[in-house]
């Protein structure tokens, strides 16, 4: 059945079942593992004071669900959901390279990616790290020291998905820095 595509009689009716199908999530579970490690941690985080009196207990619970929100956007959601991956590997030199791979874009377009995924998947990769850095701020600010450590691994592992995902996007070649300053240099002349 996967092999037999409905072809609409009007213009207006394949559009609208293009649509229909670009919107749907393909991958209810991975979209909320996705979301689901990334808002338990924040959570954990912000109500673990209320809930029990342990550093301990909470910072290793926010730990372990930071860890398996990095693991699995890492390696199944960024897949699943936009097409993405990356890693680092190490040469027999000792040398560290960064490979990173977006999935080839058919032309039948049942193994692209769906625009909500999308959208769920980039929204929750860019909004968490930003909310980890304010809480990193607000920890330093009220010299809450022990947890700084906490939310510093927040910071880390989840700026380090964010970076890579980036970098997967944009292109592996082209060095961030100098895109940025290409394109700030293109405005300013422009104006």
């Amino acid at each position: 059945s996967d092999d037999i595509e409905d072809v609409s009689l009007f213009d207006a009716d394949d559009d609208l079942s293009r649509r229909s199908k670009k919107s749907k999530i393909r991958h209810p579970v991975a979209s909320f593992f996705h979301l689901f490690f990334r808002v338990s941690a924040i959570v954990v985080y912000l109500l673990c004071e209320l809930l029990t009196s342990s550093f301990i207990a909470c910072m290793v619970t926010i730990i372990l669900l930071l860890s398996c929100d990095f693991w699995a956007v890492k390696n199944v959601t960024g897949r699943l959901m936009v097409g993405l991956r990356w890693w680092n590997q190490v040469d027999d030199d000792g040398r560290s390279h960064w490979v990173f791979e977006a999935r080839k874009v058919s032309t039948q377009g049942s193994k692209s990616s769906s625009e909500a995924e999308s959208r769920i998947f980039w929204l929750g990769l860019i909004t968490c790290p930003m909310i980890w850095v304010i809480f990193a701020f607000s920890a330093l600010f009220s010299f809450k020291v022990k947890w700084l450590a906490v939310v510093v691994m927040g910071v880390v592992l989840q700026g380090a998905n964010l970076y890579g995902y980036i970098r997967c996007k944009v292109g592996s070649r082209k060095n961030l820095t100098s895109m940025a300053t290409n394109y700030l240099g293109k405005q300013f002349l422009r104006q």
